[in-house]
């Protein structure tokens, strides 16, 4: 294999990558709803572009990939062996999106529940439900 080939497959692998519908947001979405909730999808006003508002309950979702948003001792970020210093800057540059939309949406007096992929791989009931729950429990 030549290295033009590996950059080829390399860019169309990561041209396949999803920012929106992705699989855990639709098994979250699903839930929500099979639940009785109802919700808004990417709402642009809102700073971050939440995955999922619940206006009834001033509550937003974000459902975060554990590679992308560098989940901290989680062992699905394993931060990539080549183009590392790329990476790592790709992904302080999330985290620091991330917090400043949550300081933001805090400031707005919204909630803000975040569901980390890892969360739905291992223990996808256990993590659903204590979704549900915390949205009613907390409920303003």
């Amino acid at each position: 294999m030549t290295d033009v080939h590996n950059k080829e497959t390399r860019s169309f692998n990561m041209s396949r990558i999803k920012g929106k519908n992705t699989k855990p947001e639709m098994m979250v979405r699903k839930f929500l709803f099979a639940n009785g909730f109802r919700y808004r999808l990417y709402d642009t006003k809102l700073p971050g572009k939440p995955d999922i508002v619940l206006p009834k309950y001033k509550t937003v979702i974000f459902v975060n990939g554990c590679f992308w948003h560098g989940h901290k001792g989680c062992p699905y970020f394993v931060l990539p062996k080549t183009r590392t210093e790329w990476w790592l800057q790709k992904i302080k540059g999330t985290w620091l999106r991330d917090k400043e939309a949550e300081i933001k949406l805090n400031v707005l007096g919204w909630r803000i529940i975040t569901v980390w992929t890892c969360e739905l791989k291992s223990e996808k009931v256990k993590t659903l439900n204590k979704l549900k729950s915390t949205i009613i429990n907390t409920s303003r």
